[in-house]
C-alpha cells in the first residue's frame, strides 16, 4: 500500500502570499464557511438547550448556540428542530435586531484574527469575497456587515407578512445544498470556479471544498483531516480569543491602581514647577508606564521619530479598546493632549485624569455644540500643543478600520498643522472592545510620515481623507518592520 503523503501544513504568512502571487480580480471567488471565521461556542451548550422544555429555549438561545464549529449531521438537524419551535411566530425585523446585539454582546470577541487577515488580502486582490453558512442570516450578516463582505449565502427561513412560519424556505445549505448554493453563485457572478478559494472546517463541507480549484481546511475535524491528506490539501490553524483569566483580572486592577499611583507620583513630581502642562506630561509618563508594566502589555514600535517632529501635529489613531487612552500617550511622550467623547467624562478613572490633561470632550450627539467645542483646540494647536484624536470616533469590533469623519482634518488645516497616522495592532486583543480586562500580550504601533493637509481643496475632502483612511488598511495589510 503506498504511504499518504501529509495534508500541506501552512502558515497563515503563506497563505497570504499564495493569495497575493495568485490570480487577481473579482472572477476570483473566496467563500469562507462561517465556522472558519467565528470561533463557535461549543456543544454542550447546543447539547443541553436542545432538551431542555419548549419554555427553557428562547430564539437567542437558539441563534447562539448553534454558532460552532465541526457541527455534525445530528447537531444540524438538532438546530433546524429547536428553530421550528422558538422561531416560529417571531418577526423577520425583531430577529435582525436580536441577531446585531448577539454580535456586539458575545459574537465579536469570538472572531478569528487570522480569518480577518485573509479576508482582507482576499479583498486587496480584488476577489469576490462570500460568507457561506447552513445557519440563518440573523446569525451571520451583523459578523458579514462588520468585516466587510457584501455577499453572505445562508439556509432562508419561511415568512408570512414578514412573521417566521418556523420552517426553512427551500434547501437548507447544508452538505451538497451549500455547494450547489456556491455553484449557482458563481454562475449568476461569472466566476471563475477553478481559481476560486473555499476556507472550511468539517466533513460536512467535502461537498464545498470539491467545488474550486484551491481549497484550504481550517481547523480540520478528524475525518476533514483524513481527507486533507489525502487530497493534499492546505490545512490552517486558527487560534480562538481566550475570555479572560483569574491572572488578567488581577493583572487589570493592578493596572489601574498604577495608572492611579502613577499619575499622582507625575503631578506631584512637577508640581514644583506650578506648570500644568509639565504636571500632566508627567502624570501620562508615569501613569501609562505604571499601567502598561503591570498588566504585561508591551509596545512594539516602528517610525518613532516621526512621534517627535514635527510637533504640533494632530495625530490619528485608528480605535480598538479602552486602553487606546493608555497606549497612545505612553508613544507620543508629552506635549500631547486629545479630543474624546463626553461619555468618557463619568469614567470614574480616565474621566478625571483626561480632564487633568486638557482632553476636549464632545457631545457627538449634538453636531452644532461639538462644531462650537473644537474651535479651541485650534488655538491649542496653535499654541505648541499636539493633539490625539480618533477620526473613526467610536472603537471597532474587528480590526476593521471604519469611516473616518473629518473634523481632525479640518482642524489641522485651520491650524496649519500635519496630520500624522498613527496606526494600531493587537489593541482589540489585549483588551476587547467592550471590555476593562486587560490581557497580558504585544501592541504594535506604526507612525506614519507627517501628511501636509495645508494645499487640500475643499472640494476634494472627501477623496484625501479616504486616501489617508486607506493607509490603515494597507499598514494592517503590510506591516512595517519595528523599530531597532
Amino acid at each position: 500500500m503506498a504511504e499518504q503523503s501529509p495534508a500541506v501544513p501552512t502558515d497563515l504568512a503563506a497563505a497570504i502570499a499564495a493569495i497575493r502571487s495568485g490570480p487577481q480580480g473579482p472572477q476570483v471567488a473566496a467563500v469562507f464557511d462561517f465556522a472558519t471565521v467565528v470561533d463557535g461556542f461549543g456543544r454542550s451548550s447546543l447539547w443541553r438547550r436542545t432538551f431542555r422544555s419548549n419554555k427553557g429555549a428562547t430564539a437567542a438561545d437558539t441563534l447562539l448556540d448553534s454558532i460552532r464549529n465541526q457541527l455534525t449531521d445530528g447537531e444540524y438537524s438538532r438546530f433546524l428542530q429547536q428553530a421550528m419551535r422558538t422561531l416560529a411566530a417571531q418577526p423577520e425585523a425583531e430577529l435582525d435586531e436580536l441577531g446585531t446585539r448577539l454580535f456586539r454582546k458575545k459574537i465579536y470577541g469570538h472572531l478569528y484574527p487570522e480569518a480577518w487577515q485573509l479576508i482582507r488580502t482576499h479583498e486587496a486582490a480584488g476577489h469576490t469575497v462570500v460568507l457561506a453558512t447552513a445557519l440563518t442570516r440573523f446569525q451571520v450578516e451583523p459578523a458579514a456587515a462588520e468585516l466587510g463582505i457584501e455577499h453572505v449565502l445562508y439556509t432562508r427561513m419561511a415568512t408570512t407578512d414578514g412573521v417566521l412560519t418556523g420552517y426553512a424556505d427551500g434547501k437548507t445549505l447544508w452538505r451538497n445544498g451549500k455547494a450547489d448554493a456556491v455553484r449557482e453563485f458563481a454562475a449568476a457572478h461569472v466566476l471563475d470556479i477553478t481559481h476560486s478559494y473555499v476556507y472550511a472546517d468539517s466533513i460536512a463541507d467535502l461537498p464545498l471544498l470539491s467545488v474550486v480549484g484551491h481549497p484550504v481546511t481550517v481547523n480540520p475535524d478528524r475525518q476533514l483531516g483524513t481527507a486533507a491528506v489525502e487530497q493534499n490539501w492546505p490545512v490552517l490553524r486558527f487560534r480562538p480569543r481566550r475570555p479572560p483569566r483569574a491572572i488578567d483580572y488581577l493583572r487589570t486592577v493592578a493596572g489601574f491602581a498604577g495608572l492611579l499611583a502613577g499619575a499622582l507620583f507625575g503631578v506631584l513630581s512637577k508640581s514644583y514647577t506650578r506648570q500644568r502642562r509639565k504636571m500632566a506630561d508627567a502624570l501620562m509618563a508615569y501613569g501609562t508606564g505604571a499601567t502598561l508594566g503591570t498588566t504585561g502589555i508591551r509596545l512594539r514600535v516602528s517610525g518613532a521619530e516621526n512621534a517627535r517632529a514635527p510637533r504640533p501635529a494632530v495625530f490619528l489613531f485608528n480605535h480598538q479598546s479602552q486602553f487606546d487612552v493608555i497606549i497612545v500617550p505612553k508613544v507620543l511622550a508629552g506635549g500631547v493632549t486629545g479630543i474624546g467623547k463626553k461619555e468618557l467624562t463619568k469614567n470614574p478613572i480616565f474621566g478625571p485624569l483626561m480632564r487633568f490633561v486638557g482632553v476636549t470632550f464632545i457631545d457627538r450627539a449634538n453636531t452644532t455644540q461639538a462644531k462650537a467645542a473644537l474651535a479651541p483646540v485650534v488655538h491649542t494647536l496653535r499654541g505648541g500643543l499636539s493633539i490625539a484624536v480618533s477620526p473613526e470616533g467610536t472603537r471597532s469590533y474587528t480590526p476593521r478600520i471604519g469611516p473616518f469623519k473629518k473634523g481632525a482634518f479640518h482642524i489641522a488645516i485651520q491650524a496649519g498643522v500635519p496630520v500624522i497616522p498613527v496606526v494600531i495592532r493587537n489593541a482589540g486583543e489585549v483588551n476587547w472592545r467592550n471590555s476593562m480586562v486587560a490581557r497580558k500580550g504585544t501592541v504594535d504601533m506604526a507612525i506614519l510620515d507627517p501628511i501636509d493637509v495645508s494645499s487640500w481643496d475643499p472640494s476634494d475632502m472627501d477623496d484625501n481623507v479616504e486616501a489617508v483612511r486607506q493607509l490603515y488598511t494597507d499598514t494592517l495589510l503590510n506591516w512595517p518592520q519595528p523599530d531597532r
